[in-house]
This record gives structure tokens, C-alpha cells and sequence, in this order.
């Protein structure tokens, strides 16, 4: 992760402040440093375009565009957005009044002012690189994804591809990398941040390590920077694209866009505070949908966060590691002769106390962590955490059909069914507990630690679901349980 902290609007932004643009990149790329970690986010790298590492990098890269003729000198105009910095055609303008009522042309999407500009620039040949661009997109068909976003940038590639101004004149532009040897000249903002991606892998020496095995996480007002200017430049410079690029949309609050003017921006460090870490990124991760805008408002959180973290998972591991059902405070004994195995969870009747539900929930458990996986690899979060919040009302279900409370302990059959009713329950929570891990970090991590889950058998890899019903050892049986830490996730107040 990092900052693109050159171009114009940052230059403007910088002397309306009062300051150099140095000094507000070291400010507000702070900011971005800080709300990561108020996230609970990591990273790898913290890149900053103005670093000289990423320098070095764009003056290289420039340089083989240039030497691989991908680059010409003419004469441009059009109509520029400056907060957007890139040019826009007529068919993506229209018109609206400003504060004293004069007409103003502005960016049909995002209602940016744009201004007409005319200057002699750095051309790149984008045009030529249609057919190799269509050829790679049919080739790998998981490029772009979700699909309409793949669909689109195809469409795009049918349209016209006029050739793309890659430098501004210097006189105007200052806060940016100079043209290796043209000082007049400054290397155009989206092609200094687009670089980024291979600087911080070690370019132009050491990239090959990494590249092109990467993967791009935009947002979708982006896409046409990411989708079809960068594999092109890439192209042109010798080198293979990304190997994906996933595409997400935007949230909107009450169905309006976040806007300033309208005072309707969600702060995610208020987010954080109000709900947590966890329930901010749980919220976040379970209703974003990547192929379409999501709508935000403090009620749903609320109420998602207190029906499945707090009362679902939350109050099924309450339940189920209660001092008053579980007095030895230990990973119960699973009984084989209590739950049969049957070879088809679809047909099964139920056995004595076993009932249909409870082999539906078996099976849903057992094939859980591979669907998850999938999802991840897709990044279709949302769906995965969809499965798992089925699986636990599901295992509510199986919690509250067979009443384990009720069961009298004295009783040694009594106590073999109870012990694999619980042995069930702390299996598909321990399931639970390790796919959510990405997720919500600090839940899980106490969720696992309820359950006497050491660090070393957290990993997704060789996750096993209650190796006991097919006949195999489990190592948590018997174990002692760790200490109760309490209230998985506290309830929320409506605000």
C-alpha cells in the first residue's frame, strides 16, 4: 500500500494551505499510515511516489517506452479535470451553473470542474496496442473481475483509442518526476503512480521476482487507469500485466454518493470507535458487494453486527463452553456409537438421537473451509462470510434441538451424548474461528484461545472438521480449554 502524491491538484492543494507540497505529502500520507493501522491493515511496504527508489524507477520505465518507440512529441488539447488528472471527451461533460450562476462545463461522473487545455506533450501510442490488449483479455478471461467489469473494459476496446498525453510542461507542473532528458517536461501523474506497482517490487533490477504474478485492488472509477492504460504501457515497455485486477464499487450513505458538500462522509475512525475493528471490518467485508455500490447507514451496522457476531457467535460459544454444561472445562469426547457416520448426509434419516439437520450440518461444516478458500481466491469476501454465518445459524440450530442443559450429567449415556453434542459445537466454532481470522483478527484470535487452539494450528492448510466421525484421532480432544475471555463481541446500542 502507499501514496501517489504528485500532480497538480496536490500541488494547488498544497499552495491554497500555505505549504510546499513535500510537507503536505509527509502530512496526509501520515494519515493514510495511520488510518491502516487504526484498521488493523499490514503491509509489506509502505510506498511513497516520492521516494528516489520510485524516482529511479519511472525514469527507467520512461526510458524503455522511449526506446521502444511507444512514445512520440505533438500537440494536445482538450478538456482537463484537474482532480481527476486526466483529460475527459465531450461525451463524458456537461453543464452546470457555478455559485453565481454562469455555466461551467464539469465531469458528467463525479461534477468536477474541467478547463480547456492546449500544450505541446509526450504522446504514448495507445492506439497500437489495441489488438495485443484483447488478445491478452481473451486469453485470461480472470484478469479483470469481477465479470462486468471485464465486460467493460472489452467494450472500451472496441471504441476508439485515441493516443494518451503522458507528460505535462513543466512551467505549469513542477510537483512531479522531469522527463529523463527533457527538463521542460514532467512525466504525467498516472504514469509516475502506475510505476509504483513495479518500484516497490524491486524495478528495474530485482522485479522479477515478483512480477507478474500481482494481483491490483482498485476502485472501479479507476479501472480505465489500471485496466487498459497500464497492461499498455506495460506492454510497451517489455513487460507482461498484472496477472489480476479486482475491481470493487463504492459505498453510497442512504443511497446518495459521500460528498463533502453534502456532509454525508462516513469517517472510519469514528467507524472504529463506535464498533470496533473487528465490527467495522466484519460490516464492511460482509455487505460489500465488489460489482455493485453498497449503501451505509449506522442502523444496519447495528443490527448485523448484534444478530451474527454478537448473538450468533458470540452466544454460541458462551453456550457451549459454559461452567454449568461443561463443569471440567475441557475439549469434550466425541461418541462414535452416539453420532454414526452415514455415507450420505442427503439421505440420512437420523440414527437414534442424530437427526437429518444434524448430518446436513456435518456436511455444510466439512466442505465449509474449501468453499471459503474459494471465495477469498475470488474475492467474493462477501460470500464467503455469507456460508459461514449459515453454518453457524445452523449450528444454533443443532445447539438449541438437542438441549444440551437438559441432559442429565449423572448418567453415563446421558453424559456420551452431551460430550458429542459439545465435541460438535466446539469443532464447528474451531472451524468458524479459523476462517474468520482474516477478517476480524482479534475475535478469532479469542474465539481460537477459548478453544485451546495453539498459534501453530490456526492455518487454513490441513484444516480438518471433526476428524472423530470418520474414524480418525483428534488432537483437541481432551484438552483443557482456555481461559474464558469474557463476551466474544459486546451488543450494540442503537444509536
Amino acid at each position: 500500500s502507499g501514496t501517489d502524491e504528485h500532480g497538480m491538484k496536490i500541488q494547488q492543494a498544497a499552495a491554497a494551505a500555505g505549504t510546499s507540497p513535500p510537507e503536505l505529502c509527509e502530512r496526509v500520507s501520515g494519515l493514510f499510515r495511520q488510518a491502516l493501522a487504526q484498521a488493523g491493515v499490514s503491509f509489506t511496504d509502505f510506498t511513497r511516489t516520492s521516494e528516489p527508489r520510485h524516482q529511479r524507477a519511472v525514469q527507467h520505465f520512461w526510458g524503455a517506452l522511449w526506446d521502444g518507440g511507444a512514445l512520440y512529441k505533438g500537440c494536445y488539447e482538450g478538456w482537463y479535470c484537474t482532480p481527476e488528472e486526466c483529460f475527459l471527451p465531450e461525451s463524458q461533460l456537461g453543464e452546470r451553473p457555478d455559485a453565481q450562476g454562469r455555466p461551467r462545463k464539469v465531469s458528467l461522473e463525479t461534477g468536477h470542474e474541467v478547463h480547456w487545455t492546449k500544450e505541446e506533450n509526450y504522446m504514448f501510442r495507445l492506439s497500437a496496442f489495441r489488438d495485443p490488449l484483447q488478445n491478452w483479455l481473451r486469453d485470461n478471461p480472470r484478469a479483470i473481475s469481477p465479470d462486468p467489469f471485464y465486460q467493460c473494459v472489452l467494450r472500451w476496446l472496441d471504441e476508439d483509442l485515441p493516443d494518451l498525453s503522458v507528460s505535462r510542461e513543466r512551467s505549469r507542473l513542477q510537483w512531479g518526476i522531469p522527463v529523463p532528458s527533457d527538463p521542460t517536461q514532467t512525466i504525467y501523474v498516472w504514469v509516475d503512480a502506475l510505476v509504483n506497482y513495479l518500484s516497490v517490487v524491486g524495478y528495474p533490477e530485482s522485479h522479477g521476482v515478483w512480477w507478474p504474478a500481482a494481483h491490483h485492488v482498485v476502485g472501479k472509477d479507476i479501472l480505465k487507469f489500471h485496466a487498459l492504460y497500464w497492461p499498455a504501457l506495460l506492454l510497451a515497455a517489455g513487460l507482461a500485466p498484472p496477472e489480476r485486477i479486482l475491481v470493487h464499487s463504492h459505498w453510497t450513505v442512504r443511497g446518495q454518493k459521500m460528498s463533502k458538500s453534502l456532509g454525508n462522509v462516513v469517517d472510519p475512525a469514528t467507524c472504529v470507535g463506535q464498533y470496533g475493528v473487528d465490527g467495522f471490518r466484519y460490516f464492511l467485508l460482509r455487505q460489500g458487494v465488489p460489482e455493485r455500490d453498497c449503501d451505509y447507514y449506522d442502523e444496519k451496522v447495528v443490527k448485523l453486527l448484534n444478530s451474527e457476531l454478537a448473538d450468533a457467535l458470540g452466544g454460541l460459544l458462551n453456550r457451549s463452553t459454559a461452567a454449568s454444561i461443561n463443569p471440567s472445562n475441557t475439549y469434550p469426547c466425541f461418541s462414535e456409537p452416539c453420532f454414526p457416520k452415514v455415507l450420505d448426509s442427503r439421505e440420512a434419516k437420523g440414527k437414534g438421537r442424530v437427526s437429518a439437520e444434524d448430518y446436513e450440518l456435518v456436511a455444510a461444516v466439512a466442505s465449509l473451509p474449501a468453499q471459503v478458500a474459494g471465495y477469498f481466491e475470488g474475492f467474493q469476501i462477501y460470500k464467503a462470510l455469507e456460508c459461514i454465518a449459515q453454518c453457524v445459524r445452523q449450528t444454533n440450530g443443532f445447539f438449541q434441538r438437542h438441549r444440551p442443559w437438559k441432559l442429565d450429567q449423572r448418567d453415563p449415556a446421558e453424559r456420551l451424548w452431551l460430550d458429542t453434542i459439545l465435541h460438535v459445537t466446539l469443532e464447528c466454532l474451531r472451524i468458524y474461528g479459523t476462517l474468520l481470522q482474516p477478517v476480524v483478527p482479534h475475535m478469532a484470535d479469542k474465539l481460537l484461545s477459548r478453544l485451546a487452539v495453539g498459534p501453530g494450528e490456526r492455518g487454513l492448510s490441513g484444516l480438518t472438521f471433526l476428524a472423530r466421525y470418520d474414524g480418525k484421532p483428534c488432537p483437541f480432544e481432551g484438552r483443557q480449554l482456555g481461559p474464558d475471555t469474557g463476551i466474544l463481541f459486546q451488543r450494540l446500542e442503537k444509536s
